[in-house]
């Protein structure tokens, strides 16, 4: 059994890698009153930026393509969003439509290219430990990359002022501002890191875990990972096991079959997007747990008088 289990959970991590990265910028943009509905079509962006990136130079360059071409798109969200007090939820739509189109006619000159991927790397001593070993410490170096940012993500916004001010931001921006908070710069600073994390994510599905590129190779992550900030409460570290229970249930489509599971291949496949809406089903059965975490300014346009 132990023999069977262990890669799935070795997988597991590299499955949830991609929801970890998107949702955590997207739990960053909206504790600062941002809804950002443009995660798909931003990851659509960074995953053909960065497999352009990786084709023409290497994976590692195609990662920074992927973060800084999400960046860039995300300032079409921001600009009518923010600056023009536009409907967020309509900016997010267009965005993600944008982002299907865009990637679709970009990827035609790559779809017959094919990348060598990252290799595993086991740490020193940690890597030989039993179970854990093999699980937690036998990866590649963009897992490490995306457990360190959540561990400076959850960092910056409990324990530093600049965190402080984002939750104040995305709680009362009136009350922010009148105090001298940059209320519009905080908030354009927190779409941008989202929309970094967002094509790193697309960057590391196109250039590290199916090195290749396909056309809406997404596949509705970009939905998951907002869903996921909800099923976190806004919380980083529930965003964390969300993200893993995501990946596990993924990984174990693929190995159900192994596993002796007799489950027909159809139910399988959508097993991500049935556990998302019973995730969200059971989490909005409690109120009080949303109105106690959810940035009071979410999705509310703000203009300096």
């Amino acid at each position: 059994m132990w023999e069977h289990l262990i890669p799935v959970l070795a997988a597991m991590l590299g499955a949830a890698t991609p929801l970890l990265l998107a949702g955590l910028g997207e739990l960053v943009a909206e504790r600062a009153g941002v809804l950002n509905l443009g995660v798909e079509g931003m990851m659509l962006i960074g995953a053909i930026a960065g497999f352009a990136g990786a084709v023409h130079g290497d994976v590692w360059s195609g990662l920074l393509a992927g973060s800084v071409a999400g960046m860039a798109s995300s300032l079409l969200f921001a600009v009518p969003a923010l600056s023009l007090a536009a409907n967020q939820a309509a900016c997010g739509l267009a965005l993600t439509i944008l982002g299907v189109g865009l990637s679709a006619f970009i990827g035609q000159a790559y779809v017959s290219y094919s990348l060598p991927g990252m290799a595993p790397l086991a740490l020193p001593l940690l890597g030989e430990l039993p179970l854990l070993g093999p699980v937690l410490f036998h990866q590649t170096p963009a897992v490490y990359l995306a457990l360190l940012l959540f561990a400076a993500t959850w960092w910056v916004l409990a324990r530093t002022r600049w965190g402080l001010v984002l939750r104040a931001v995305g709680e009362s921006p009136d009350a922010a501002h009148a105090i001298g908070y940059p209320v519009l710069a905080v908030r354009y600073a927190a779409v941008l890191f989202g929309g970094a994390m967002a094509g790193l994510a697309g960057a590391y599905l196109s250039t590290v875990y199916t090195p290749l590129w396909v056309q809406n190779m997404t596949a509705g992550r970009g939905w998951i990972a907002v869903a996921l900030v909800v099923f976190a409460t806004w919380q980083p570290g529930r965003l964390l096991l969300g993200a893993l229970l995501f990946g596990f249930v993924t990984i174990l489509q693929f190995n159900a079959q192994i596993l002796g599971v007799k489950v027909p291949v159809q139910l399988l496949a959508a097993l991500p997007y049935l556990a998302t809406i019973v995730v969200l089903v059971l989490i909005s059965r409690d109120r009080k747990l949303l109105q106690k975490n959810l940035p009071a300014s979410l999705g509310k346009p703000f203009l300096p008088g």
